[in-house]
């Protein structure tokens, strides 16, 4: 069983410090949702005040229609996962399952069979017997979020559990973390700064800054439609250009900067005018190599090649343009790639449709 939560003008307040500021926002029962921002943006905040470690200074939070004020952690339909997992080492895996429901009296029979029940749901069947010492990262992972669902939560919420793990079996858990949510049918929220988690596993993602949220949507949504510059440098890489608004038609803009007249599609959710301050933002996928007998860009520009790294499957390459900009840009490995000398001037450009322009504001710290 899965509950919607909702969140009705949430602030939360330690002093004159405002840590959550007005959020606002519904999470639809049996959706994976993650709040997605940096390190001291609120989210974690939240989360802990859905699950009512934190009380919020104004405000409701409802699970399943019901208003949780003055319900304690132990009496909502919900079962938080903290990022050390904090499994008992002295117990077996199927005893650190079964263990909410040794507290409330289960027999032994009645506890392991649920507990197999579950490693099954988590992918880990037989591991029952292991002591939680004899098991690799992604199963303790996958060991917690069985604990979690064993007290039958209609919530479970998730403090970025992935944080501790290497880079490939984080990658991993990703997948396994969205099968065992769908098998499971419940609501999921999840907390996180990684860009990929958030993308990867998500129906939807609220992105956060200083306590704000400032754009809900699905993955694809905040990474190629952001409604703020915040989201559009944090939520993957951007270039930025900062000009005036020389002219708008049919949602689309002319902005003059200093690498010249840039064209870019606009947000219908922050429209601009003309003679507005513009930042486009362009992604280092988006930008390419333009030669004679290739696409024709609507913005084109001339650059030097300073700097480039191999990772296998991308370029990375660092550009400056004639007037001094710094350009970061993205090119496959297809094997067909151009390869260019460094210091070589390369024409280079992107079509309007893959940029867009949003009104100024505060930037993500690279």
């Amino acid at each position: 069983m899965s509950a919607d939560v909702q969140l009705d003008n949430v602030w939360v307040k330690f002093g004159d410090f405002v840590a959550v500021r007005d959020a606002s926002l519904t999470i639809q029962g049996g959706e994976f949702f993650s709040f997605l921002g940096p390190s001291g943006c609120g989210k974690t905040t939240l989360l802990r005040a859905i699950s009512g470690f934190q009380h919020p200074s104004t405000g409701r939070i409802l699970i399943g229609g019901k208003d949780m004020s003055g319900i304690g952690p132990n009496r909502r339909p919900t079962a938080l996962i903290f990022q050390n997992l904090a499994l008992f080492p002295l117990m077996t895996v199927w005893q650190n399952i079964s263990f909410a429901l040794e507290v409330k009296g289960m027999n032994k029979k009645a506890r392991r069979k649920k507990a197999d029940e579950l490693l099954e749901l988590v992918a880990l069947p037989g591991q029952g017997d292991k002591m939680v010492t004899e098991l690799s990262g992604g199963q303790k992972q996958r060991v917690a979020v069985a604990r979690a669902l064993c007290a039958e939560p209609e919530v479970l919420l998730l403090d970025e559990p992935l944080s501790a793990l290497d880079l490939k079996l984080r990658q991993h858990m990703r997948t396994e973390l969205r099968a065992i949510q769908q098998r499971a049918g419940i609501t999921f929220i999840y907390i996180t700064h990684d860009q990929g988690e958030a993308l990867t596993m998500s129906d939807r993602v609220a992105v956060m800054r200083q306590g704000v949220v400032d754009q809900i949507g699905d993955g694809t949504t905040v990474y190629d439609h952001p409604e703020t510059a915040f989201v559009a440098s944090f939520v993957g890489e951007n270039n930025s250009f900062s000009g005036t608004v020389i002219e708008i038609t049919d949602g689309l803009a002319c902005v003059q900067t200093e690498c010249g007249l840039l064209r870019s599609r606009t947000s219908s959710a922050a429209p601009l005018k003309k003679g507005d301050d513009a930042v486009v933002f362009v992604r280092p996928e988006s930008i390419h190599f333009c030669g004679d007998d290739t696409r024709r860009d609507e913005n084109g520009l001339v650059a030097t090649l300073a700097h480039q790294e191999f990772e296998g499957h991308f370029w990375h390459l660092a550009l400056k343009t004639e007037s001094g900009h710094d350009i970061r840009m993205s090119v496959m490995n297809d094997g067909r790639s151009e390869v260019h000398e460094i210091g070589a001037s390369v024409p280079v450009g992107f079509s309007t449709q893959g940029a867009i322009a949003l009104a100024p504001g505060e930037l993500a710290a690279d």
